[in-house]
């Protein structure tokens, strides 16, 4: 699992780490955990995609940087997280 062994590593390297495995879990951390310096944040999420928990995030105000993660190498899908409020 590609999340598990990010959050080894980033706490390996001494970082707080958070993992959500939905859009909706991802959404209630932030509510309830934040703030957060970064998020890492899954184009292919189960429940909410994550261009739009991106965009949603930036329309509510939160300007958290987003590091989109995808095996997506279209550049229309770069050019659509950068859109959504991504960072890169």
């Amino acid at each position: 699992h590609i999340a598990a062994g990010l959050k080894l590593n980033l706490e390996l390297e001494d970082y707080q780490v958070a993992v959500a495995a939905s859009g909706r879990e991802m959404a209630a951390q932030l509510v309830s955990g934040g703030p957060f310096d970064l998020l890492l944040l899954d184009v292919a999420l189960p429940d909410v995609d994550g261009f739009t928990l991106c965009n949603r995030l930036r329309e509510s105000g939160d300007f958290t940087p987003v590091l989109m993660l995808t095996a997506r190498d279209g550049v229309d899908d770069r050019v659509r997280g950068l859109e959504a409020g991504a960072d890169d």
